[in-house]
């Protein structure tokens, strides 16, 4: 990852935070039921990027076919599960978001769907992981301005309260299915994942149309244009430019980035379809984008301030700044080969390091694309042979001398 941003890099983000925002003005403009909508968005998605991505990682496709992989394996079929909830909250959430475009305004609901990294905060503390202060903030900051912002849709009630709530539900939506996945992505690449959960999404909406007898043919021009905008935009550029920029800044960056998609989505709204953004509903907008911003900075502080206590109490030294995602200590291995690493750092090990010694290096592999788990330790003084004559002996000898 690079530290300083170069003009390609920006010109990343700036692509990806107009393809994202294209989605809610596109929806709004066209005519077709919003589950339908959303149904073409997975189904075009899958048949253009899925055999590109099959195609990438066709060994890892060809292991799951042959049953070698682990996610066939009897004790997997808990990650896959959870995989396919992930795909049904993601299939909630675009069902919900793009009908609430066309029952509220594209500025709220945009808003609105914007708050999901206070529910993902929410999902983290009720699963007992510490919520700092500062994401507390960020929460009530966000609860404030959404109140402030849908005050007026209250007051004057019809459709504009339930877009209202329905951009919520997408935002919890979204949410669930980021956790879900964090729980379903231990034995599967990203590709395969996201192919896998595109797919069973699109099925989903399918079957949900089907049901509502919503009609998925026939539509007319500006309907036809707009889904090959939602192909072309969020779907391609979108997806495309955001995978770039993340392998050259930050998650943390990006992810508050993403929150302009509330005044460009609006902007293209008042440009394309003349939609206004009514005054009173402003200061309510602004504050959710400042307590999501609070919400998603709180966390890489928190991790800042965790990581320079504990080099203060152990004297270890903390991971480089640039580093998008910290490894943590390797945890407890069930192969019972390793029970001396156990919980062990291996940045201890490379502190105690001499020079001479050898480390050791031990990569497990359980037919997965990647190596599922490294054991990286330095051979401790006690672990030395005691018989003199040996070169471990002599190379402890040396390094006493020095």
């Amino acid at each position: 990852m690079k530290s300083r941003l170069d003009p390609l890099s920006m010109a990343a983000m700036a692509v990806t935070v107009i393809s994202v925002s294209a989605t809610a003005p596109l929806t709004a403009a066209a005519s077709a039921s919003p589950p339908a909508m959303a149904f073409w968005r997975n189904c075009l998605g899958f048949a253009v990027l899925g055999p590109f991505l099959l195609m990438i990682r066709r060994r890892e496709v060809a292991r799951v076919a042959r049953g070698e992989r682990g996610l066939l394996r009897r004790e997997q079929w808990r990650p896959l599960l959870f995989g396919f909830l992930a795909a049904t909250a993601l299939a909630l959430h675009f069902a919900a978001f793009m009908t609430s475009t066309r029952l509220t305004s594209v500025a709220m609901s945009t808003a609105l769907v914007a708050t999901q990294p206070v529910w993902q905060a929410l999902i983290a503390a009720g699963q007992g992981v510490r919520t700092p202060r500062r994401t507390w903030a960020g929460l009530t900051l966000s609860v404030l301005g959404a109140a402030a912002a849908g005050g007026l849709d209250i007051r004057s009630g019809g459709t504009a309260l339930l877009g209202d709530l329905l951009a919520l539900v997408g935002a919890i939506a979204q949410a669930g299915y980021t956790a879900l996945s964090e729980r379903s992505r231990a034995d599967v690449s990203t590709s395969l994942y996201s192919t896998f959960t595109s797919l069973v999404c699109g099925l989903e909406l399918l079957a949900v149309c089907r049901l509502a007898h919503i009609p998925l043919t026939g539509f007319d021009r500006s309907t036809q244009l707009s889904l090959l905008g939602l192909l072309i935009l969020p779907q391609i550029l979108g997806l495309g430019s955001l995978n770039f920029a993340l392998g050259r800044t930050s998650a943390t960056t990006m992810s508050v980035l993403l929150l302009l998609e509330t005044p460009v989505a609006a902007l293209a709204a008042w440009w394309f379809m003349a939609q206004g953004i009514k005054p009173a509903t402003v200061p309510g907008l602004m504050l959710i984008i400042v307590g999501v911003t609070v919400v998603v900075t709180s966390g890489v502080a928190e991790q800042a301030t965790a990581q320079q206590r504990r080099h203060r109490s152990t004297g270890i030294p903390p991971y480089p700044t640039y580093a998008p995602n910290p490894p943590q200590p390797p945890p407890a291995p069930q192969h019972p080969t390793f029970p001396d690493t156990a919980r062990q750092d291996p940045r201890v090990d490379w502190s105690q390091h001499t020079g001479d010694e050898s480390p050791t290096v031990t990569l497990t592999y359980h037919g997965a694309g990647a190596f599922d788990t490294l054991f990286l330790r330095m051979p401790r003084k006690e672990e030395v042979d005691p018989n003199p004559d040996s070169p471990a002996e002599a190379l402890a000898d040396r390094s006493r001398q020095r």
